[in-house]
């Protein structure tokens, strides 16, 4: 007797491969994600923080109420990042300010706690991140791939893209060897060769 092999799901990777998610490249649907999330002070505060920096989800769960409580634009916080072990320290723009002061006045904090909690009181997770960034995109109809990495390659995506910042800047900040990586890492590269094939002699 022969047993079937299971039927392989066309949307699971390889083992040991990785899904690629994207940056959410057009600014009228951050807009629409910013008016979806406008009632619930925590998923827009991890919402805009994610897409205001380049940290990673795992150093934005590790952020706690008093590295944020009373801080002013232009203002920075010392983060010591989970996978690499480096402190680096990030500026926060008037955009995470207003919106973290707004969660710090929804509910009691004390600045020992951890900022992004579940409604039991827990510090959220990477996957709760992914599913709530996720779920987000979907309730918009966004078309594509999207989860928690999808925060800090929007914000770099923006920088090189909606605000002109040079790659090498970009490198830095993404702590990258070469300029093809960033590009690529930002889902950019494919754009701008596009380009090219538009020009016309």
């Amino acid at each position: 007797m022969t047993t079937k092999k299971p039927l392989k799901n066309p949307n699971r990777p390889e083992p040991g491969s990785q899904i690629k998610v994207e940056p959410i490249k057009d600014l009228k649907d951050i807009r629409t994600i910013k008016k979806l999330l406008a009632s619930k002070p925590r998923d827009l505060a991890l919402f805009i923080l994610g897409i205001n920096t380049n940290l990673r989800a795992s150093d934005m769960l590790r952020i706690k109420v008093g590295q944020l409580r009373g801080l002013k634009a232009g203002e920075e916080i010392e983060i010591k990042e989970k996978k690499t072990g480096k402190s680096r320290r990030i500026t926060l723009n008037k955009a995470v300010v207003i919106t973290i002061k707004k969660l710090l006045e929804a509910q009691a904090y004390d600045d020992n706690e951890f900022l992004f909690r579940s409604a039991k009181g827990a510090v959220l997770t990477v996957p709760s991140v992914h599913r709530l960034v996720k779920s987000w995109c979907n309730d918009i109809k966004l078309k594509g791939n999207y989860g928690s990495h999808s925060l800090r390659k929007t914000w770099g995506y923006h920088q090189r893209v909606t605000f002109g910042v040079g790659l090498p800047e970009l490198m830095v900040a993404f702590n990258h060897s070469t300029q093809r990586q960033t590009l690529d890492y930002l889902c950019v590269q494919p754009d701008e060769i596009k380009c090219l094939y538009e020009n016309e002699l």
